[in-house]
């Protein structure tokens, strides 16, 4: 035979798209338009609907930036309708290419009662599946008119990204507002028509399967009257009735289906609109799940849940039944889908008990796994934590996203820096946001790693990042793939259910380790300084008031306050999330998460400031209330007064510059204001080599291929330039600290930075004041060090994970900005290193350099970026950025720095000593919290580490009456094979939390 392959696709494609789709909906007429613009933010439904409207005519432009529009529209449904499914037909200017990125709405009836979202791939909404000829027809609908920020020509500069700058031009032309009615069959041929298409494309050029659905399609255009397309509709589909009932193959790879929208809890948009996204797709989710009997849909974050039930509660109400009768399914166990490489580890404990207890508080289930579909990479310490919790799998497939490596693995089990391992799964359609599309089923199929030894993956079905959801479309694809030849088959189902029969079907599963670096995205590390200060800021000061606010409950009587703390951590979490805390959100977000972020930081405070208050009493008596024990004299929990600090200290000024000099260390600044000489005493090390200063600013040319707020592209070491030129230089000896402050101006802005030394510290302070206000430019912090260090150790959640400084494969190689919490330790094999210790940054780059046979080691610690989209002014301000270089560091010197950098002691005024409620001994051993118990039993809760990576052998001593300790999950849970009493041993990086009842 000739070939027509070709001839018979694009005619196909042609009567598809120009005549079969057109014809899903018949008769039409317009509605009467009613429309009243809001002049500030969203009001609620029922408010909007009690708005006085004017008249408004399709083909009428509406909606600035960041507006609400009411729209009414009245109809009447035809006599010659009545029996006929009608739907209502809105087309409020949309884009279909532009699904959450654009316009959308939420459609009310006139009592209030939410009825669906209308979005780019949802335009319609049923008004009855049988009309009743004559019958009156009138809907609400909440219009929002969000600009569109990431167009076909991304990442430009705009202003769009705030309410504060936007414009007030209306954006969006109203095309139409129908009544019309529905044409099923045709509905179903166009589904059959589109499975066939794009399974035939993916099928072996000549093979037969292919040819019979070719000749099938052939038949069924024959016999469709493209003037008569509803009439004709059936016997077309019934000539492809034999190629679509014919059976998948017995081997064929099956898809676990599950609705899935992603909606990012802030990112193009704001907080606020986020929480009518979310309304919106749900309302459309829970309509899909009354209309298609198997649908599943998965919804993540907590968060989401809440923000649903506090603003929306008559679309929360049809989740809870949705929920309840098992076609909703609360996801992840998280209050949202947060970064995992920032946070503190006590913040990704929160995380997993405040999605958990939201959970089970409103629907009475626990979550089995842990759903982080697009966070930038995934921490080493995750795997103990989420088996700690109580979780059984773990999902994600944003590694897919690498650069230059492909992942070796969809199924697998990953280990953590502690040996936990966690099943865990990518799917490999490389998607979050599949529409079950010929392609996708068959590259699932094609390309998944263990195609050997195991027959399934995941497929999340649904528009995401900006939601939407799941659409009709997608469940009459996945009806027509649930056994289909040359497909695999498409089974909805949920994610509990899969990964148990995965777990079942794979009982040798490879491993990973280590962390799950993502080849991209490295610039998050560093975007929006201030987000990223006032969270650690903010982490750190609610862990310090739990434990004062613990104390005084204890020692005083004193009220816990339970709900502050949910609220006040509620807020931090959600500012975790993965598109806020790693900067890439737009201006509107990062002013607000600065305004949030600082009202946590200032409530936190109060909290701490009234619990020691409490503690110490009314008096003079000064006394010093110390967060941690960690390295110091002082214990942890405790109110001491303070003994006189001892210690040589001395500044000197000579022809080389100044020198800094303890007990511990001397330090050479040069006129630069660089470091050039940093010498341990007892060793007589010196750590920086010849000719290569440290405390070196480096400011580079930052403009990445694409994605500018979240990358570094590798090529942006070719062009820096060193900021030598100094303007002022000062130096001082007062308040027993040494210092030099050197002040810097270059290109638009400045940089002040006071270096300090006190007495008994080998750690050089450098606490940097910057004016920043550069373009596409990224600042560093150079550290040559004369140290050969093989690795390096960067602290990470209850920890650190090493690095090898080497580039010998591609892995290593695509390792050029990496993660740090407030370490990161070059140590050679003897033990003498030098540790980087840091008070609000997170990315840094390591190099080897030799001169002859002398391999030394520079380390940079990443600042400040200025990328323009989605904020064109990110980052310019002033920001105050602390840096301690710590000489002659090894791992339990650099974590007890850190941690002292971070968490200061009070001191406060009062009349009398606190003892600590419990002491922890054991080398390596930190205490992380110390807080009371969830449940509000009064019970004292106390988590652990050891922090050096080698086991540990230590003591629990608790200082107050109890009736017994016992060890818990993570989440606070009693465990079946609970550890009791004081003993402590710990492996390598093991975290554990106990319980002390109180008498």
């Amino acid at each position: 035979m000739h070939e027509e392959t070709s001839l018979t696709v694009g005619r196909v494609n042609r009567v598809l798209i120009e005549r079969v789709r057109p014809a899903i909906h018949s008769a039409r007429i317009p509605f009467e338009i009613g429309v009243h613009a809001l002049s500030g933010e969203p009001i609620a439904p029922a408010e909007g609907i009690a708005l006085g409207f004017e008249p408004f005519r399709a083909g009428s432009m509406w909606g600035p930036a960041w507006g609400t529009t009411w729209f009414r529209l009245r109809g009447q449904v035809p006599a010659e309708w009545a029996g006929r499914r009608v739907e209502a037909l809105i087309d409020l200017g949309f884009d279909v290419n532009m699904t959450g990125f654009q316009c959308e709405g939420l459609v009310y009836r006139p009592d209030g009662t939410p009825v669906k979202s209308i979005n780019p791939r949802n335009q319609w909404l049923t008004v009855t599946d049988k009309a009743k000829g004559g019958e009156g027809v009138e809907f609400y609908l909440e219009g929002a008119s969000n600009p569109v920020l990431l167009d076909y020509h991304p990442f430009l500069p705009t202003q769009e990204g705030d309410i504060l700058t936007s414009s007030p031009e209306p954006l969006y032309r109203v095309r139409h507002m129908d009544l019309a009615v529905f044409e099923p069959e045709v509905f179903e041929l166009s589904l059959d028509l589109d499975v066939l298409l794009e399974l035939q494309a993916e099928l072996p050029e000549t093979s037969p399967r292919r040819m019979r659905i070719l000749k099938a399609l052939d038949d069924a255009l024959d016999v469709l009257d493209l003037q008569r397309i509803a009439e004709t509709a059936s016997d077309a589909r019934a000539q492809l009735a034999d190629v679509l009932a014919s059976p998948a193959e017995a081997s064929a790879h099956r898809i676990a289906a599950v609705g899935h929208a992603h909606i990012d809890s802030a990112w193009l948009w704001p907080v606020r609109e986020t929480i009518r996204k979310v309304a919106r797709t749900t309302s459309s989710m829970t309509t899909l799940i009354d209309e298609q009997p198997d649908f599943l849909y998965g919804m993540s974050s907590a968060q989401q849940y809440a923000w649903v039930k506090e603003h929306r509660p008559e679309v929360y109400e049809r989740i809870k039944a949705a929920v309840a009768a098992g076609r909703f399914l609360p996801l992840g166990g998280m209050w949202v889908e947060s970064d995992t490489v920032m946070p503190t580890g006590e913040s990704l404990v929160r995380q997993f008990s405040q999605g958990q207890r939201f959970f089970e508080r409103e629907f009475g289930i626990r979550s089995k796994g842990v759903w982080l579909p697009d966070s930038f990479g995934y921490s080493p310490a995750l795997p103990q934590l989420m088996r700690r919790a109580g979780f059984e799998w773990f999902f994600t497939q944003k590694i897919s996203w690498n650069q230059r490596n492909v992942f070796p693995h969809h199924t697998f089990l990953w280990e953590g820096i502690d040996g936990s391992r966690m099943f865990t799964h990518f799917p490999p359609m490389d998607t979050y946001n599949s529409q079950l599309s010929g392609m996708e089923v068959a590259k699932a199929s094609r390309q998944f790693k263990e195609n050997r030894v195991a027959t399934m993956s995941i497929a999340p079905v649904g528009w995401g990042d900006g939601g939407g959801g799941t659409t009709r479309e997608m469940t009459g694809r996945a009806a027509r793939m649930a056994d289909l030849e040359g497909s695999a088959k498409v089974e909805w189902k949920h994610p509990d259910a899969f990964f148990a029969d995965a777990r079942a079907e794979l009982t040798d599963p490879a491993v990973w380790v280590g962390e799950l670096y993502l080849e991209l995205h490295r610039g998050t590390l560093t975007s929006q300084h201030a987000t990223k200060a006032l969270h650690r800021w903010a982490e750190h000061a609610l862990i310090e008031a739990e434990l004062w606010a613990a104390t005084a409950a204890v020692r005083t009587g004193a009220a816990y306050p339970h709900e502050d703390f949910d609220r006040l951590w509620q807020l931090v979490l959600l500012h975790e999330f993965h598109d806020i805390l790693p900067g890439t959100s737009i201006a509107w977000v990062h002013r607000e998460a600065v305004e949030v972020l600082t009202g946590v930081l200032s409530d936190a405070d109060e909290l701490a400031s009234v619990a020691r208050k409490a503690l110490a009493g009314e008096g003079d008596r000064e006394l010093v209330f110390t967060p941690t024990s960690v390295g110091g004299a002082l214990p942890l929990g405790a109110a001491l007064t303070p003994s006189a600090s001892g210690g040589s200290l001395s500044l000197s000024k000579g022809p080389d510059g100044y020198r800094l000099e303890n007990d511990l260390v001397s330090v050479l600044i040069s006129g630069e204001g660089l470091i050039v000489s940093a010498v341990d005493l007892a060793s007589g090390r010196e750590a920086i080599p010849a000719g290569k200063p440290a405390n070196l600013f480096q400011l580079h040319q930052d403009f990445p291929n694409m994605w500018d707020a979240w990358d570094i592209d590798r090529y942006y070491r070719n062009r820096v330039e060193d900021l030598t030129d100094v303007s002022s230089i000062t130096a001082s000896d007062e308040d027993g600290v040494t210092k030099v402050v050197v002040t810097r101006s270059f290109s638009q802005s400045t940089i002040t930075q006071t270096i300090s030394l006190a007495p008994g510290s080998r750690t050089v302070l450098l606490r940097n004041e910057i004016d920043w206000h550069e373009t596409e430019k990224l600042l560093k912090l150079a550290f040559p060090l004369d140290v050969f260090a093989r690795e390096t150790l960067a602290e990470t959640q209850f920890g650190f994970q090493r690095r090898a400084t080497h580039v010998n494969t591609s892995w290593e190689a695509a390792k050029f900005e990496t993660s740090m919490h407030r370490f990161v330790l070059a140590q050679e094999d003897d033990g003498f290193g030098v540790a980087l210790v840091n008070d609000s940054i997170y990315g840094y780059d390591t190099s080897r350099d030799a001169d002859g046979d002398d391999v030394t080691t520079t380390v940079r610690l990443s600042l400040l970026r200025a990328p323009r989209f989605p904020d064109p002014d990110t980052d310019h301000g002033m920001h105050e950025i602390e840096v301690g270089m710590v000489i002659g560091a090894d791992a339990a010197v650099a974590t007890t720095e850190a941690i002292t950098l971070n968490t200061p002691a009070t001191v406060v005024h009062g009349a009398r000593e606190v003892e600590p409620l419990i002491s922890v001994d054991g080398d390596g051993i930190v205490v992380s919290s110390v807080k009371l118990a969830d449940d509000t039993s009064g019970d004292v809760v106390v988590r652990v580490y050891e922090s050096l990576g080698r086991r540990a052998r230590g003591s629990l001593t608790v200082n107050f009456p109890h009736s017994g300790i016992r060890e818990v999950s993570l989440i606070e849970d009693d465990l079946d094979d609970a550890r009791t009493g004081g003993e402590l041993a710990l492996k390598p990086f093991e975290v554990r939390t106990v319980r002390i009842a109180r008498s």
